[in-house]
């Protein structure tokens, strides 16, 4: 008997690249795109509510935020501040939800059901620039804010974005190598340094000013500032290869759940290489103020493409590049969760 499939939480209209949950709002955001080329896939940001119905994780559109000619590759979340990367730039946008006073019945009636539950009429109304699409009784509205260059390779791309533990600051990284931060939501630039020969793959930013980087030049390194504290080895205590260069694809801070002022950083290696007969992936688990390493484990032989820590630091979160998805617990790195068939069916897990 095959795997079950899991039901479909949304079908986004565009290719998917970036999400985001906001725990505090209950809202799962969406983001991607076609990009420049004139395919008439569109560009944007959704916004859904999410919400237990019957016992079942149910998302609703609230808003579609045309991004016009630029697809959304990345994104991170303070508050209600988005960054999104958008080929060579960052755009801030900020977004607020209101419940409103009164509903109105032609609306109430014109609500489908079909894909995520919107509003009668919300194509016409997205083609409107700042237009609003609402569920029943909440509306959200979106207004840019500020945007910058934040990569300058020769074809720029802004790979990867995080913000720092009080929302003040926002670090940057993609093709030319370069970490940049800049303070929120100004985006005036207040620290510049080459950090990789190539392209940036992750950042991290530690509650301490730490600043943890992954590149494709197989380095992982902690920086105070721009400068170097320590060069990451996960295979210190770990597995040794003679012919399979490892490089790091992902890095995270964790909090460690019995302990209030204690943190941990999670990584993700993979093959540099794609062999015919692939090598496994790795996860490894450092301490958060020495960075040695603590354990490192095997997750498969799937390309690992992104890594999530639970907000309070008890489960690891990885996505392959088929789509595939496994839960596991941050102490001990043993695996809890597999699935094979979307990536959607975990968020009330990550929750």
């Amino acid at each position: 008997m095959g795997r079950r499939r899991a039901p479909e939480l949304y079908r986004a209209p565009f290719p998917l690249y970036a999400l985001q949950v906001d725990p505090s709002a209950g809202l799962l955001i969406a983001a991607g795109g076609g990009g420049a080329a004139k395919t008439g896939i569109k560009n944007g940001v959704h916004f859904l509510q999410l919400e237990q119905i019957n016992g079942r994780l149910s998302a609703s559109l609230l808003h579609s935020h045309d991004t016009e000619t630029r697809a959304t590759m990345n994104l991170a979340l303070a508050g209600d501040i988005l960054a999104a990367g958008q080929d060579a730039h960052c755009q801030l946008l900020r977004f607020q939800v209101h419940q409103q006073k009164g509903n109105n019945k032609a609306e109430k009636a014109g609500l489908k059901e079909q894909g995520p539950r919107q509003r009668k009429g919300a194509a016409a109304a997205e083609k409107r620039s700042g237009a609003e699409t609402q569920r029943e009784g909440v509306e959200l509205r979106v207004e840019n804010l500020q945007a910058v260059q934040t990569d300058f390779g020769p074809d720029p791309l802004q790979k990867v974005v995080c913000f720092n533990h009080d929302n003040t600051l926002l670090a940057t990284g993609g093709t030319d190598g370069h970490v940049r931060v800049w303070k929120v939501p100004s985006l005036e630039k207040v620290l510049e340094f080459k950090a990789h020969e190539g392209e940036i793959e992750g950042l991290a930013l530690g509650p301490d000013g730490k600043l943890v980087t992954v590149g494709r030049d197989l380095k992982a390194c902690v920086w105070q500032k721009d400068q170097l504290v320590v060069q990451l080895h996960w295979q210190e205590n770990g597995p040794t290869f003679s012919n399979t260069p490892y490089r790091y694809q992902a890095c995270r801070f964790g909090r460690v759940p019995d302990q209030p002022a204690g943190l941990r950083l999670f990584t993700v290696q993979i093959p540099h290489k794609r062999l015919r007969q692939p090598s496994p992936c790795y996860l490894t688990a450092w301490d958060g103020s020495t960075f040695l390493p603590l354990r490192t484990k095997t997750c498969g032989h799937e390309v690992i493409s992104c890594l999530n820590v639970s907000e309070s630091g008890t489960f690891l979160g990885l996505g392959t590049v088929t789509g595939s998805v496994a839960i596991y617990i941050a102490f001990s790195l043993q695996g809890v969760f597999l699935c094979g068939c979307c990536s959607c069916c975990v968020l009330g897990l990550l929750l």
